[in-house]
């Protein structure tokens, strides 16, 4: 009884999830603190881990293992959008590497709940990534329904207390 149960719950489990085995979702960093405390997001091999402060920008880059990835050599912009209405409330930032597996980049922005960054990243011998980011977004689920939310684990909830009364 427990095996077949299991199984079920386990596909159950995967027919909710759209992501690939192995791929971490947003959902899935903003769930699990990043190691400095700031949004983790995936990027082709790297995982990026961005810092956003008034006037400051900090980029942390691991490989998927967490392990450091070197950024000497590289170089990195990020375009902070502000607002959604007004596309020319764009700022560009040049992001330099700053020791061990860090860039980092200053310039004279604000953040906002609405504020949006985009990462590009070029590293030696890697293909260049990007990665979005919305630095403020809270950790609480917000009222706007993302496709994703649809999704929840309350799904999940349903279908495997369905399959226990069977």
């Amino acid at each position: 009884m427990n095996k077949s149960m299991a199984a079920i719950l386990i596909g159950a489990t995967l027919a909710v999830s759209s992501l690939p085995a192995g791929a971490h979702s947003e959902e899935y960093f903003d769930a699990h603190s990043a190691p400095h405390g700031g949004q983790m997001r995936m990027a082709g091999p790297y995982h990026l881990e961005l810092i956003a402060k008034e006037k400051e920008l900090l980029l942390y880059v691991t490989d998927h293992g967490d392990g450091k990835v070197a950024t000497e050599g590289g170089i990195g912009k990020a375009t902070i959008q502000i607002g959604k209405a007004k596309p020319k409330t764009k700022t560009s930032i040049k992001l330099e590497p700053a020791g061990d597996n860090m860039l980092k980049g200053t310039g004279d922005f604000s953040l906002t709940p609405e504020t949006v960054i985009i990462v590009f990243l070029n590293l030696p011998e890697y293909e260049a990534q990007s990665a979005r980011f919305t630095p403020l977004k809270p950790k609480a689920k917000s009222t706007k329904k993302t496709p994703d939310e649809k999704k929840s684990p309350d799904d999940n909830g349903e279908h495997s207390h369905h399959h226990m009364h069977h």
